[in-house]
This record gives structure tokens, sequence and C-alpha cells, in this order.
């Protein structure tokens, strides 16, 4: 019986030890982890800029494309691919003030 409770003292004694030692490196593990998450949010706020802009070059084609051809459907493929540009630009941009 002794022999069993030497045992649980030395283990919760070494379990005390290793989560003290452990609680060091915890502030500096997340201020580490904040400087690289926001660190990529430049490039990402541009990659976001480049997909809006091809999404915007691909949409003006088909825009242009339906109105070359005298489809009636053109002012909502129009305000569809405005609204998607836009979105783009704006999530960007909140996200990047939101979160920097």
């Amino acid at each position: 019986m002794t022999n069993k409770k030497i045992l649980l003292s030395a283990t919760l004694i070494i379990a005390a030890a290793s989560s003290a030692f452990a609680q060091g490196n915890g502030l500096q593990g997340i201020n580490d982890a904040t400087n690289m998450v926001t660190s990529y949010f430049d490039p990402g706020t541009k990659l976001i800029y480049a997909i809006g802009a091809v999404v915007g070059l691909i949409g003006g084609i088909k825009v242009y494309n339906k109105f070359s051809s005298g489809d009636p459907d053109t002012s909502k493929t129009a305000a569809s691919w405005f609204g998607a540009c836009i979105f783009l630009i704006v999530a960007a941009t909140i996200l990047r003030s939101f979160f920097l």
C-alpha cells in the first residue's frame, strides 16, 4: 500500500513540475502565433485582389459577349458580376482592417 502512495506522490510531483516548466513559454508561443497569422494578411489581401481582378476580367468579357449578342439577360449578369467584384474588394479590406 505504501509503494502505491509513494508512486502516486512521485507521479503527481513530476506532473506538477512539468506543467510549471511548460507555462513559461506560453506567452511567447501566443505572440509567435499572432505574428505568424498577421504576417499572412498582407499577401492574402493581395491574392484576393488578384483573384478579384481575374474574376472581373472574365466577368467583363462574359457581359460584353452577352451584350453583343443581344441577350436580354445582360443586366442581371452585369449586376451579379459587379456585386462579386465589390464583395471581394470589401471582404479583403474589412478582414484586413478587422484582424490587424
